[in-house]
């Protein structure tokens, strides 16, 4: 199976909202590239590029950019100025990446809400919210999880319980603790957003460090006194980055798919 054949095929599985712009495409390498073996992790920074590189695989797989900006990574690469931080390090990537005959693919946009497999769909099961949710917003890509009432601090430990096992073993809740919560808004990445949430009657959120700031989308809700949990970008798409390697597994057997895990980078550190 060549690289194009995959990523086209892949297209086919799901309806992407806007199949003109989607960043979901073959970012660098050659197209034409026979692929057998695909290493699939949640982004391509140089540990995963090189360890794609040095154990021999034919092409990797990635849920976010290679160069540091959403859409039209290496055109925009190429139109920085050249003695820029940013440039200087992604000509240095792209370098490594152009001399080892390595293909990067990007899986975004079909698997943000790509049915059962995708990134919502796997974190609310990670999470134990369950297999099937109440409410799913009308662009899909947000979804509500009813449970046992209990109080938000509870169900916080909870969160914090799971998301450990992927190496955030704390979670920032904002509200009051004692408040008893049963309907929960979910999504990953920058597309959380607390008003679709509210639009779904969402007593609370599980939202991540990509897509609210505290300045303004978290500061917002805490006035309008509605709790939020956050977590780190990566912790929340993680499981379904594994759900990705294991689709790819069961539905193309002319590749060999294995998942390369991706934890927080930040650690924590007490007084």
């Amino acid at each position: 199976m060549k690289a194009f054949e995959l990523i086209n095929d892949l297209k086919t599985k799901y309806r992407i909202e806007n199949p003109e712009t989607t960043v979901d495409k073959i970012i660098i390498g050659n197209p034409e590239k026979e692929i057998k073996t695909v290493l699939v992790t949640w982004i391509s920074d140089f540990r995963s590029i090189k360890a794609a590189v040095e154990r021999g695989f034919d092409l990797l797989i990635t849920h976010e950019p290679t160069f540091w900006t959403h859409s039209n990574e290496v055109n925009r690469l190429n139109s920085l100025e050249d003695r820029s931080f940013m440039k200087k390090a992604g000509m240095i990537k792209k370098k490594y990446i152009d001399e080892s005959c390595l293909v990067i693919m990007r899986i975004h946009d079909i698997w943000d809400a790509f049915p059962e497999y995708g990134i919502n769909y796997s974190w609310a099961r990670f999470l134990g919210l369950g297999e099937k949710p109440a409410i799913i917003s009308s662009d899909g890509y947000q979804l509500r999880y009813d449970i046992e009432p209990c109080t938000l601090d509870a169900f916080a430990g909870r969160i914090a319980g799971r998301t450990a096992e992927l190496g955030e073993p704390m979670v920032q809740v904002i509200g009051e603790g004692s408040r008893i919560v049963s309907k929960i808004g979910l999504g990953a990445g920058y597309i959380s957003t607390v008003p679709v949430a509210l639009e779904m009657q969402c007593e609370t959120s599980i939202l991540c460090d990509d897509g609210s700031l505290y300045w303004s989308d978290i500061q917002c809700a805490l006035d309008m006194d509605y709790p939020i949990i956050r977590v780190n970008h990566g912790t929340s798409e993680e499981p379904g980055i594994i759900s990705l390697t294991r689709y790819l597994n069961e539905n193309y057997p002319q590749i060999k798919a294995e998942h390369l895990p991706h934890s927080p980078y930040f650690r924590l550190i007490g007084a």
